[in-house]
């Protein structure tokens, strides 16, 4: 599969800074888009700290067959740089990382970006004011940290009993494995997320036999998806108002989502009934096949998931949807709670990512010199989903209970960038050196979010997701319109945080790019 566009030297050779203002760890949108508003604010004084050879984050790192978004593409990209040549109306992976490249071109970042440059632990310094970074490239002092990893960053593996013993090949979704060829494989798949909805029909017709191992079915609606037409191109090139307007009316459409995901029961009922036609459209005549393939939850209690080949594919036959579960993993085979053992070539896992306990956690170590992992041991929590009481200057971007079950998250990333700037600006106009978010803020804030998911299907759809953590707290959602997001994050509410005054000047602003 193309990956597009090639890694840039003039990212690699670069040292890095001894001190800057602001540190960005990641390169994805968030990365991207808060380079981006800091740019516009004439602040130049920053790095991107990326852990790779080039920039994007997950549209760089999941090249997995068949590869694309869930969200339509005039909406799954910057308002400040809409792209009038999508190609489809869900944008392909290859397509969303070359798109990324041309917004580090058009802005200028990539002076700004040092890869390889996997941050392995920053330390917050309170006489000085300033995190401690170090990389695997060497120590940056910063000011500000901003954190733009992400929940979709590091892949989750299955604890299976005996995959180490497996003798034939074994990789992620996330870590795709180009170089091994598929082609009369008898394949194993774990998982049902949305990567290997989107994976299953393009290596289901080279495999000699598949077996999806499914623990719990997703919901999986028509995928809406078509060539955007040449004539559709050159008026949105000519016209950018004809792409707002597109894009408004795609923000409002998926907006209307939260209405049956919310507390309006009477409206649950319609997206069943797609889903259930989808399915029987798909699957007509496999009864049992349809049984295994429905789920017994509310819509939208886990990811909603968009396709019109993942039902035809398992309705092939060469394939097999196995949903009593895995007893162990033999070097040639798989055994199943049944005692039926499947033999099997290759495995992939499609089992998601780490996202209510986010690896950066491990790696931030805040004022009173514990780590983050550790305040979070009973749970994500921030304010505004981008501060942390203890853990001064330090912003993260898609933090908890920003994730969206229903629109997209560029929409998000972009008011939290809004709101990290005008923090941004107050410290520097008011002389601010340090500043956090006070405890009993973040303990309401968050106490009245939960309460918010209470009666949702995001909470109590029936089933159990990658939305709650280990102890069934939804960390993850936002659980209502986006547009009140942004409202609550319009300013910089510093009545709501300790500040402390600076103790030394902050890093100049260079007069030239770094």
């Amino acid at each position: 599969m193309s990956t597009t566009a090639a890694p840039s030297q003039s990212v690699t050779t670069a040292p890095l800074p001894a001190e800057v203002r602001v540190a960005i760890v990641g390169s994805g949108f968030s990365g991207l888009g808060m380079a981006v508003g800091l740019l516009q604010d004439d602040e130049r004084n920053f790095v991107i700290l990326e852990q790779a050879d080039d920039i994007g984050g997950t549209w760089r790192d999941n090249v997995y067959p068949g590869c694309a978004c869930d969200v339509p593409s005039h909406m799954y990209s910057f308002s400040f740089a809409p792209n009038p040549d999508w190609s489809r109306s869900f944008a392909t992976q290859p397509e969303i990382w070359a798109y990324q490249q041309r917004v580090v071109e058009r802005f200028g970042l990539r002076p700004y970006v040092r890869t390889g440059a996997e941050v392995v632990d920053a330390t917050w310094d309170g006489a000085t004011q300033r995190w401690t970074v170090q990389t695997k490239r060497g120590t940056v002092v910063a000011q500000f940290l901003v954190a733009g990893t992400g929940p979709l960053c590091e892949p989750k593996y299955p604890d299976l009993p005996g995959l180490d013993t497996f003798e034939g090949t074994v990789f992620h979704s996330a870590r795709w494995d180009h170089d091994h060829d598929l082609t009369g494989e008898r394949i194993a798949v774990i998982g049902t997320g949305a990567s290997a909805i989107q994976f299953v029909p393009r290596i289901q017709p080279q495999a000699k036999s598949l077996v999806l191992f499914q623990r719990t079915p997703p919901w999986v609606l028509p995928r809406p998806d078509r060539p955007i037409t040449p004539i559709e191109r050159f008026v949105f090139r000519r016209a950018p108002l004809a792409q707002k307007l597109a894009r408004l009316g795609i923000y409002v459409g998926r907006e209307s989502f939260v209405l049956s995901f919310n507390h309006v029961a009477k409206l649950r009922g319609l997206p069943r009934i797609i889903g259930l036609a989808h399915l029987r459209r798909q699957i007509p005549k496999d009864a049992e096949l349809r049984a295994k393939l429905t789920p017994d939850y509310q819509v939208g209690c886990k990811r909603v998931l968009i396709s019109n080949e993942y039902f035809p594919a398992l309705n092939a036959p060469n394939a097999d949807v196995n949903t009593s579960g895995i007893r162990e993993v033999r070097p040639h085979s798989i055994v199943d709670n049944e005692g039926v053992e499947h033999e099997v070539d290759t495995i992939i896992h499609g089992t998601g990512f780490h996202v209510t306990d986010q690896p950066i956690a491990d790696r931030l170590v805040g004022a009173d010199g514990r780590r983050l992992a550790e305040h979070w041991s009973q749970g994500m929590e921030a304010y505004r989903g981008t501060t942390i009481a203890g853990f001064p200057n330090l912003f993260m971007l898609v933090g908890p209970n920003t994730g969206l079950g229903h629109n997209s998250i560029i929409y998000m990333i972009e008011s939290q960038v809004g709101y990290v700037r005008d923090a941004l600006r107050r410290a520097r106009a008011e002389g601010i050196g340090a500043l956090a978010p006070r405890q009993p803020v973040v303990d309401a804030e968050n106490e009245e979010i939960q309460e918010r998911l209470q009666g949702t299907v995001w909470n109590d759809g029936g089933c159990a997701s990658w939305y709650l953590d280990k102890r069934g707290r939804n960390t993850t959602l936002w659980p209502d319109f986006t547009f009140l997001y942004r409202r609550r994050v319009a300013s910089f509410d510093t009545e709501s945080y300790e500040t402390t005054p600076a103790v030394a000047a902050p890093p100049a602003r260079p007069t030239a790019r770094v």
